[in-house]
Order: C-alpha cells, then structure tokens, then sequence
C-alpha cells in the first residue's frame, strides 16, 4: 500500500534552505540550513537500511540557500549560499565532502559570490553554476564551471538574462536548460539552453506561464515537466500560485501544456519514481501549507491524489532513494521550522 512513513528518528535540528544528496551507498546526506536566525554548518545522515539519521562531521562553512551535488567520483560538492547576515555573508567558497572518510575539506572558490543559485553536474562531470544573488544584491547572469579533476572554477559563457529561483535541467543530449525565475522585479517565460561542448547559451521556447519557485523534472521519455510557482496567468493582472503544467520536448525546442494539478503550489518538491512517474509534495498552497502530494503520468498527461503528507511543508527536500522510496525532511509547517522526515 502507498503511504508515508515517519522515520524512526528525527534530524537533530530543525531547518530550511538546506540540501539533501543522495550518496553512492545509499545514504542521504544533509547539508547546512536555516532556523529563522542563524545559518548551520551541520551535516547529517540517513541510512535507509535502520530509518536512523545520525549527526556527521560538519562542514568548514555555514550555510543555507546554497546548492549541493553528488560528483562521479562520490564526492559531494557544496557551493555558495549565505553564511552570515548582510551582503557580507554572502558567499563563493566550495567544499567537498568525502563519503569514505566523513571529512570536509576546502576547495578553490568560485568567481562569484551567489545564492538562490543552481548548480548541475553535467554528462562531462564538471559542474555547471548558474545566476543567484550576489553579495550586492545583484542578479546575475553569470556562470562558475567546476573540474574536479583540477579541483579549480572556470568562468563560461553568461546566461542571456540574469535571474534566480530558476531551474536547471540537464537533458539527454547533455545540454542544460534554465527555466524562468525572476530578477528582483519581474518573473520570466523564457528559457535558455547551455551546450557544454562550446560553453555557450542559446535561447529556445519560452513557456506559456512565467513563474518562479516552481519544479522541473527530466522525464524518461526526455522531455521536461515545469509545474506550479508563483506567476502570472495570461489575460490577468498579477502574480499568483499556479497549478498549471507545461512540456518541454528538447527535440522541437518547444513548450505544451499538460494537464493541471489538483493543487495550486509553490516551494514543493517533484521526484522522478523509478516508475516513470512524477511525485509531487507539499507546498505552500493558496493561504495555507500542504499537506497534499500528487503524481503526473507521462503516458497520459493526468494527475491523480497521491497520499497526504503526516506533516504539512514547504521549502523542504525530497530523495529518491536507491529502493525506490522517497525522503522528504524537514522545511516549514504553518507553526515553524520542522526537524521531521517521512518516506512514501
């Protein structure tokens, strides 16, 4: 029976705006975070095979609204973020996390000091940074390409318009495509696309809604399900949550729309199932936080009611965990910061 589960223990701390990897063993490794106050270098562990999650060595810097990848080499690369209050807690220092020996060490900075960033490891296994917030306050367009073979950042080629709160997807033929967000003053239906094999971008399709915190998912078919945020509706004056949808087919460069979800949502996680399926959870909602979780098939473009949620949340992360499970912790609920996770 599908249903959620509550691990057997909780993370030792509440938080938000942090990270979740899911490491070659199997574990999930947590990074960083928020409380409302102050920024974690905490790091923690969930092991699958007990439902325990245990406290790991913590990182060199704190940090939350950071970003977080699994290398080919096992390592985890951790990014950017902010580390302190004001522009000067804004930060470009990276750090690798060593699943073997559960040490941090430093590794070189980016040019660039960001947050509300993305960060994709690409088919070559360096690592692609995109946009964010830097410690001016100031959108960027600008990128930092990671080799960990060199360990050293590289400047590639900038994005077409400086945004943050976008996606970034990288798709079947390796390239990356970035999706909306905003810019301080206005949310976006553009899209971009970066080919690593000349380190440049292109622009392509723009989509139907503009909208910024919303999900991107990679399907198995190749293309990529954009849903929810918070945009605009075509014909009607101001921002507001979206249920809405939208495909982009990497073969044509162009968007259509597919069916809606049940659930107006920003802030929600969505997780490609080993089904092919797309899992979608929590949320903030129209004037509440969910508790509701959907699932989009792609072989009919509908979505159905999946299992709510023990607790409501938002900004909280989402696993898909190698037995085929999903992790969902921490993030916030109506009443604070949340230091639970569930499995479905």
């Amino acid at each position: 029976m599908l249903g959620w589960l509550s691990t057997i223990t909780n993370t030792s701390l509440g938080r938000y705006y942090h990270t979740a990897s899911v490491l070659a063993n199997g574990k999930v490794l947590i990074t960083g975070g928020y409380n409302g106050s102050i920024p974690f270098n905490s790091a923690e562990l969930y092991d699958p095979s007990t439902g325990l999650w245990v406290n790991d060595t913590e990182m060199i810097y704190k940090r939350y609204t950071h970003s977080a990848s699994v290398l080919t080499n096992g390592k985890v690369l951790v990014a950017g973020g902010i580390g302190g209050i004001g522009a000067l807690g804004v930060l470009r220092t990276a750090e690798l996390y060593d699943p073997s020996t559960a040490l941090w060490t430093s590794t070189s900075d980016m040019n660039y000091y960001r947050y509300f960033h993305t960060e994709s490891l690409l088919t070559n296994g360096k690592v692609l940074v995109t946009g964010g917030y830097d410690n001016f306050g100031v959108r960027q367009k600008t990128t930092d390409l990671y080799d960990p073979s060199t360990e050293t950042w590289s400047s590639t080629g900038n994005m077409n318009i400086a945004r943050y709160l976008h996606t970034a997807s990288v798709l079947s033929n390796g390239k990356v495509l970035v999706v909306g967000g905003h810019d301080g003053n206005v949310s976006f239906y553009s899209a971009e696309l970066y080919d690593p094999l000349i380190g440049t971008w292109s622009s392509t399709g723009n989509m139907t809604y503009n909208r910024y915190f919303h999900t991107a998912s990679v399907l198995n078919n190749g293309k990529v399900l954009v849903s929810g945020g918070i945009g605009e509706i075509p014909g009607v004056s101001g921002l507001t949550l979206l249920n809405t949808a939208e495909l982009y087919d990497p073969s044509t460069g162009t968007w259509s729309s597919t069916g809606n979800m049940t659930y107006n949502r920003h802030y929600h996680t969505a997780s490609v199932l080993k089904n092919g399926t797309v899992l979608v959870v929590g949320g903030g909602g129209m004037y509440v936080i969910l508790y509701s979780t959907e699932l989009y098939d792609p072989s009919t473009g509908m979505w159905t009611n999946a299992p709510d949620l023990i607790c409501n949340r938002y900004a909280h992360t989402a696993s898909v965990l190698t037995n085929g499970k999903v992790l969902v912790a921490c993030g916030l609920d109506a009443s604070g910061i949340l230091n639970s996770a569930e499995v479905y």
